[in-house]
């Protein structure tokens, strides 16, 4: 359950987390393979061993490189790993992609991840959930409250800079990775979620990011793709003869306009600009 540090701007140390932890007995992590989530493995084998469990969903809105990724990062800390299938496609609230979707996403996953931990005698759920989530309106994240997850970064008053710290002392192989989110995030709201836009848009995002882009984000409302890269990237992906193969690509797989975005991503779009 969501409880921050008493002095929310003097984080707490690795070793008081740990020691929490560990008077909390057996713990899952709801491990995605982002830093976040990450760490919070590596800090579940320190305090309470073998009785640490990561457990990596999988479905229609998440990508096969975020699987992986989660199987390297189980190696690299010593957890146990189960990969588990979910279909928040299921839910028809979730398919019709209110702004509240990922509540409904979250509560499929909860469920499945608690019934996971009762097998194992589980007594406490764990996320990588830090201070800078709380900086917006997150739905998923009151599903993960109801549902009694625990949120030790929260608790431990660390921010991004704070984790990534903590990731790359302890040899993380993804302590410095951008970013990431479902693949449902890039569906403009009101606009129905499907596996087959899922997919297009796994496939998409997998072409840019496989010509070295970092960070990609293939945001669609249906048919329409705007393609998001990093501002100091931008002009690469929009420069001949990358651009025309990228419209050529996409609208192979189903796109029927392409387009580069010049802000690139994270930079706030403007009737104005170009």
């Amino acid at each position: 359950m969501r409880e921050i540090s008493e002095s929310p701007r003097t984080p707490r140390s690795d070793r008081e987390v740990v020691e929490r932890l560990a008077r909390r007995g057996p713990a899952l992590v709801a491990l995605s393979g982002g830093v976040d989530s990450s760490l919070v493995a590596a800090l579940a084998v320190e305090a309470v061993g073998a009785a640490a469990l990561a457990v990596t969903l999988s479905g229609p809105a998440v990508a096969a490189t975020e699987i992986e990724r989660a199987r390297r990062v189980a190696r690299a800390v010593g957890i146990e790993h189960h990969v588990v299938p979910i279909d928040p496609l299921a839910r028809r609230e979730y398919r019709e992609n209110s702004p509240n979707r990922c509540y409904f996403c979250r509560s499929v996953e909860t469920e499945v991840l608690r019934r996971e931990g009762s097998l194992r005698g589980v007594r406490q759920y764990l996320d990588g959930v830090h201070l800078d989530d709380l900086s917006d309106e997150r739905p998923g994240l009151r599903a993960m409250d109801e549902a009694g997850f625990d949120h030790p970064l929260l608790w431990a008053s660390w921010a991004k800079a704070d984790v990534r710290r903590a990731a790359k002392a302890r040899g993380l192989p993804n302590w410095d990775q951008p970013s990431d989110a479902c693949l449902s995030s890039r569906i403009a709201h009101g606009v129905p979620v499907s596996a087959e836009l899922l997919g297009r848009i796994e496939r998409g995002e997998a072409w840019v990011a496989a010509r070295g882009f970092r960070r990609v984000r293939v945001r669609t409302q249906g048919h329409e793709a705007r393609v998001e890269v990093d501002p100091d990237e931008v002009a690469r992906l929009r420069a001949e003869p990358l651009v025309s193969e990228l419209r050529a690509a996409l609208g192979a797989i189903g796109f029927t306009h392409v387009e580069v975005d010049p802000r690139g991503y994270g930079v706030p779009r403007t009737e104005a600009a170009p």
